[in-house]
């Protein structure tokens, strides 16, 4: 079974991410999946792209089983992984395709930072969105540390960055960046409403518009992501990040049996 489905309805596609026993976790496929997805919306005339995730969350996060195995002592650090999320998000962010993210659920670490890389980002009420990694004893790998201070604001960012918690999307701290916030029977509606208002436009108009705002601000790239990673492997290797991974996981198999 394919870890994303697309289905098409004229110039929008839905990208369902379905791996919803992980609550959506960024596992090697699905990031690769996701990349070629960009591409061929690109190619084949998509003019919008609704992101969602099935199950009970949009994104958790990267896979942790997947970052735990990597060995710290070693010197093995998961950044070719995490350089594939840094590449997805900077596709996603210079592509003409108009990128609209739903959220429910969670929308924590990975998942955020995919949200981040969206044009425009909706969510269900009672939704928690945050970045998390310090709870894990992470640093941020996919963006969360420049795009939050951009898209959040510097408090906010401060704010979820050093604490690790999680806010519900009605919070003000997600006032402006957030389109839309409405119960779940609701979402849905309001989805078709943004899209339509979003395909009456020409299409050409609203991707030059769109890389005419992203060169507003000063426009992401690769010192950005090798800025971010650097300090992460730093991190990873002189505090064996993988050892307080591997305790949370066997912790957490414990409270599911």
């Amino acid at each position: 079974m394919s870890e994303l489905l697309i289905t098409r309805a004229g110039g929008v596609e839905t990208w369902t991410l379905n791996r919803p026993q992980t609550r959506n976790a960024l596992d090697r496929t699905l990031v690769a999946q996701l990349g070629q997805a960009v591409t061929a919306a690109e190619t084949g005339g998509v003019e919008v792209v609704v992101l969602r995730g099935a199950g009970p969350s949009f994104c958790a996060g990267a896979d942790l089983a997947l970052l735990s195995g990597y060995d710290a002592m070693q010197g093995h650090t998961p950044r070719e992984h995490l350089t594939a999320i840094w590449d997805l998000t900077l596709a996603m962010e210079r592509s003409p395709v108009t990128f609209v993210a739903v959220l429910h659920g969670h929308a924590i670490a990975g998942g955020l930072e995919l949200a981040l890389a969206c044009d425009l980002v909706l969510a269900a009420t009672g939704t928690l969105i945050g970045d998390g990694h310090v709870r894990h004893s992470l640093l941020a790998g996919g963006g969360a540390s420049v795009r939050m201070v951009r898209d959040l604001g510097r408090p906010t960012a401060t704010r979820l960055a050093l604490t690790g918690e999680f806010l519900p999307a009605e919070h003000p701290a997600f006032g402006t960046w957030l389109h839309t916030v409405a119960p779940p029977p609701e979402l849905d509606e309001a989805l078709q409403a943004l899209v339509a208002t979003l395909t009456v436009v020409p299409a050409a108009a609203r991707a030059g518009y769109k890389h005419m705002l992203t060169g507003a601000n000063r426009p992401l790239g690769i010192a950005d992501r090798d800025r971010e990673l650097d300090a992460f492997d730093r991190n990873w290797v002189d505090n064996d990040v993988p050892r307080a991974l591997r305790d949370f996981l066997d912790k957490t198999r414990k409270a599911t049996r």
